[in-house]
């Protein structure tokens, strides 16, 4: 069986970390793990996922959790278990597997049970406070028991399906496959493949939605890399060719999806647009510098400069020659590969290229990129790949081989290869490998980041606050509070601006800390779940965090915000919105400039109205400014409808519960907000009648609110919080009433609120899953309107 091994120290040397791993999640196949019927369970799971699997995409992460319960179960019944046995600790070392036996039965009994019972309304009742305390009591608790031993939620952070392959193929041409991937490993990721594999044969880029080249072509080559046989017996690999043939071949694959075959040898390079590497050679000054692009864009293209400028291509074997014959139409030595460059199906066109950006590639590939190779421009081009390197190894460095993203940091792992094979450098990146893979009953994937630990965990800590019962959860709130105070960052980088970066000390990342990527609205949220948390007494939740380091995150995160008052999503605004226009990709958007948003810009507005009450004095002039014009520019942006567009959950319900809780704790209420109230009917136009919200995913695309037709617990959450922020309660409280009411049906027999369509979004393109979002949030609304209607009563 597979285990969930959490912030343990590695035996590894090649690894490293600035907190001692606190928070690392990673999964290590142990063959006598499990008993038999564990085991059966396990494989039962996978059964029933792949079955509903299209109707049912987002697993349950229930692997996950039969470890955790497991092991909560373990560690609370101990003592009772040696009680009622008679055993004294003396006695541990000969009755060793009397004991066992005892807690093998004790959690088989309770896997996924509670002690409270299960409640449910019927139609003509209402909910009352003491059922939403009920209800929240049983959400509580078995939340706690999924709480890691380090403080934070793990869960699988996952649904984009052009990382894995990057990951293969990297391994792959880097010849390291087999030392990094167990058979067991390999079986679990292939099984996901062929899992979210779409009906029509093909895949898409992420798991919700429809085909794509660029996902079935990545896909489709991950399965031929991995050993998977086309052939008669193989329906899967026959229907996954066909679709890509039927779409117009790889030739039609999106930019990012021509270099990734590129350097595995499934296309050739000169069908490629030119990625120049002296574009950073450039003066700072300019606003098309690379260093004042958005940082997951320049960080992911400076890899792909250096790769581009060296050409690399990987071994070529005979699965490489096999599957250069079955992506293509046509023999592959008699393809155009000049026609093949600027072509991109219809199904990955997401960004279409502007007149002016054809005839700059047209430029850079017919001029620049052919005297970039002849003397003395070669010169410069050898100057410009020792820059990138130089930039690369930074990066390494001082992420501790993690990177800011997967995608960057597996492409560094190939730069690094190429520079020198088998490099200490190369070598460092190999065991990181494995702090992005997720296992669950769907099978082996990659997370989208190496995790959202101290995001989530700060959200979470504000979810269990709203609820009046931190004293009863305070062992949870105290392990969390241990767990954001760890995650912290303490030091800036050496050397940072030089390298384009900003100061980090005082910092959370969106993980653990360990690749020292600070994100500014993670900042703002666990810096308010620090100062909610010295709210309550020290001997319930821990110390609180000591002055100078409050002081270091409120310096830090003032640092990141813009010149105009509002917060973007990792840095400051480095360049203006017209750079946009030299976006390379077709299938993603708004990826050169690092745009203010408003769900940050209420993070930051909340925190620093937090932070002013605690010390009225410091920078106070400078915070008073940001909070007004912070709030200025959430009202500004805001939608005639009287909604928020979201750029990174879904979309519409997310950005206005941001969107009125900055507004609301700035001052503004129903009483005196147009924008309050334009934000309420908004939300409650949206009200399906069971009483629950539901948005799609497409919302994200199209820009406009499109309704999923069914209840969606998170979204639920959200408008109810966003509507109980607004003072809807004073109003007319019947619209919250339903809501509640279809939240406490929606709970399940265990405690927990259903994993739903996810909800996570990247890029108005990309979709993935927030873990910890299903229960969080109903948490948080049902807390809240407990508490308001406390309040109300007396």
């Amino acid at each position: 069986m597979w285990r969930l091994k959490i912030g343990e120290r590695p035996s590894n040397p090649l690894l490293r970390s600035p907190n001692g791993f606190f928070g690392r999640e990673v999964w290590e196949f142990d063959p006598a793990a499990g008993t038999p019927e564990e085991r059966a369970e396990v494989e039962r799971l996978r059964r029933e996922y792949t079955r509903n699997r299209f109707t049912h995409r987002e697993c349950s992460d229930l692997l996950m959790r039969m470890q955790e319960i497991k092991f909560i179960a373990t560690q609370t019944m101990t003592t009772n278990i040696i009680e009622s046995t008679h055993l004294s600790k003396a006695n541990l070392n000969t009755d060793f597997m009397k004991i066992l036996c005892a807690l093998n039965r004790y959690t088989k009994q309770n896997l996924h049970s509670t002690n409270l019972p299960s409640i449910k309304i019927d139609n003509d009742s209402e909910a009352t406070g003491e059922t939403i305390l009920a209800v929240l009591r049983r959400a509580l608790s078995q939340f706690s028991s999924l709480q890691g031993p380090d403080g934070h939620w793990p869960g699988g952070y996952s649904g984009i399906l052009f990382i894995l392959p990057l990951m293969i193929f990297a391994l792959h041409v880097t010849r390291s496959l087999h030392e990094v991937l167990s058979i067991e490993h390999i079986h679990e990721i292939c099984r996901y493949i062929y899992n979210i594999q779409n009906e029509d044969g093909g895949w898409g880029t992420h798991t919700l939605g429809p085909s794509s080249m660029f996902g079935t072509c990545v896909n489709y080559a991950t399965l031929r890399i991995l050993g998977e046989v086309l052939d008669g017996e193989n329906d899967a690999l026959s229907k996954g060719r066909a679709w890509i043939l039927s779409h117009g071949t790889a030739t039609a694959a999106p930019q990012w999806a021509k270099i990734y075959l590129s350097v595995v040898g499934a296309y050739d390079w000169s069908g490629n647009n030119a990625i120049i590497p002296e574009l950073w050679m450039l003066p700072h000054f300019l606003p098309i510098h690379p260093g004042r692009f958005w940082c997951f864009c320049r960080m992911v293209y400076m890899p792909m400069a250096y790769i581009y400028g060296k050409k690399f291509v990987g071994p070529i074997t005979p699965t490489i020659l096999a599957i250069r014959n079955e992506i293509y139409n046509i023999p592959y030595n008699e393809i155009d590969w000049n026609k093949a460059r600027n072509s991109c199906a219809k199904e990955d066109l997401i960004y279409r290229r502007s007149w002016l950006q054809s005839v700059a590639l047209a430029y850079l590939n017919n001029f620049v990129e052919p005297l970039s190779n002849l003397w003395p421009m070669n010169k410069l081009r050898e100057r410009a790949m020792s820059n990138l390197m130089e930039h690369i190894h930074y990066e390494d460095e001082n992420s501790n081989y993690v990177g800011l993203c997967p995608i960057n940091k597996v492409l560094n792992m190939i730069c690094c290869w190429i520079e020198k094979p088998n490099s200490h450098e190369f070598r460092q990146h190999l065991p990181r490998i494995h702090d992005f893979l997720w296992i669950a009953e769907d099978g082996m994937k990659s997370k989208v980041y190496v995790g959202c630990q101290s995001w989530e965990t700060a959200l979470i800590v504000q979810a269990f606050c709203s609820t009046g019962l931190t004293e009863e959860f305070c062992s949870t709130l105290q392990k969390a509070h241990q767990f954001l105070q760890n995650a912290q960052i303490t030091e800036d980088i050496p050397n940072y601006k030089s390298y384009y970066r900003e100061r980090t000390k005082g910092s959370w990342t969106l993980s653990n800390g360990e690749n020292v990527w600070a994100i500014a609205d993670t900042n703002a949220e666990a810096l308010k779940a620090i100062l909610l948390l010295s709210d309550i007494p020290s001997e319930l939740v821990g110390n609180t965090i000591k002055q100078e380091r409050l002081y270091d995150a409120i310096d830090c995160l003032l640092s990141f915000v813009n010149k105009d008052g509002t917060l973007s999503s990792a840095e400051c605004k480095r360049t203006t919105s017209w750079v946009e226009f030299i976006n390379p990709s077709e299938s993603f958007r708004n990826i050169i400039v690092d745009y203010p948003y408003p769900e940050c810009t209420s993070s930051l507005i909340q925190v620093l109205i937090l932070f002013r009450d605690k010390c009225p004095m410091y920078r106070r002039e400078e915070i008073d400014k940001i909070i007004k014009s912070g709030a200025s520019f959430i009202e500004k942006v805001q939608r005639k409808d009287g909604s928020w567009y979201g750029s990174w959950a879904v979309c519409f319900t997310y950005a206005t519960f941001f969107g009125i809780k900055g507004l609301a704790d700035a001052g503004r209420t129903y009483q005196n907000s147009l924008p309050i109230r334009k934000a309420c009917n908004f939300l409650l136009s949206k009200q399906l009648a069971t009483g629950g919200w539901g948005e799609s995913y497409l919302s994200c695309q199209t820009e406009e609110y499109v309704d999923s037709g069914r209840p969606h617990a998170v979204q639920t959450a959200q408008a109810m919080l966003a509507l109980l922020y607004a003072g809807q309660v004073e109003q007319d409280p019947a619209p919250l009433y339903r809501a509640a009411k279809e939240l406490i049906n929606m709970q399940m027999e265990n405690g927990e609120f259903p994993q739903q369509e996810i909800v996570g979004n990247f890029n108005s393109s990309l979709f993935f899953n927030y873990p910890n979002f299903r229960n969080l949030f109903p948490i948080w609304a049902l807390g809240e309107f407990r508490r308001r209607l406390l309040a109300k009563k007396s």
